[in-house]
């Protein structure tokens, strides 16, 4: 996909990586998915096991972009999660969202190359409903999120190697299966000149 056509993407030019049994689109360009049971993204690190195995809803992009979602979902069980996600294969990856840790929801992002690393944070917002942005330009991904779509805070700024890549809403719960999760508002459009210091 070529940056000429971000504006005509909706939820209907989107496929899966890993398809939940449980799924929709609506009328109103909203996704509705419910996590199967044992589903995450992590590579080796600490754990020592290696999983690729989450649903990821998105489309291949070849330019650079900014992909932007309204994530809604009840974080309740360990490592419960649901964000974006930029995916080259199963060991080159960025994920970023909220995941359930240390008894409550986190802001969280995990970078693999090879291996797996992971950062979280206190959320101060609303864990229930959050929006994600995601950009990938000049040789780098950048991550915010917002707890009122309109101030955006970084979570993550990461060197990411160029070509073509799969990008959207992911979710996962590893420890159970029946996360409903609820992403809108999709949005793809090219990147802001200052993606640091842009709102």
């Amino acid at each position: 996909m070529e940056s000429s056509v971000f504006d005509k993407i909706s939820f209907k030019d989107f496929h899966w990586l890993n398809e939940p049994k449980q799924w929709r689109v609506d009328e109103k360009d909203i996704l509705v998915a419910t996590t199967d049971n044992k589903t995450d993204f992590w590579q080796e690190t600490w754990y020592n096991f290696h999983f690729n195995t989450g649903h990821v809803y998105g489309l291949q992009i070849r330019d650079d972009f900014t992909f932007t979602v309204c994530v809604e979902a009840d974080f309740t069980t360990l490592y419960d999660q649901a964000g974006v996600m930029i995916y080259m294969d199963e060991k080159h990856w960025l994920k970023a969202g909220i995941e359930y840790n240390d008894g409550q929801p986190m802001i969280s992002s995990v970078l693999t190359n090879e291996v797996s690393d992971w950062a979280t944070g206190v959320y101060t917002g609303n864990p229930h409903k959050f929006w994600l942005r995601l950009t990938r330009t000049k040789g780098v991904v950048c991550v915010k999120y917002s707890i009122d779509n309109e101030t955006w805070t970084l979570l993550r700024l990461c060197p990411f190697s160029g070509g073509e890549c799969f990008v959207g809403p992911m979710c996962c719960s590893p420890q159970r299966e029946g996360l409903v999760v609820k992403f809108s508002e999709v949005k793809i459009c090219k990147p802001a000149e200052d993606i640091l210091h842009s709102n």
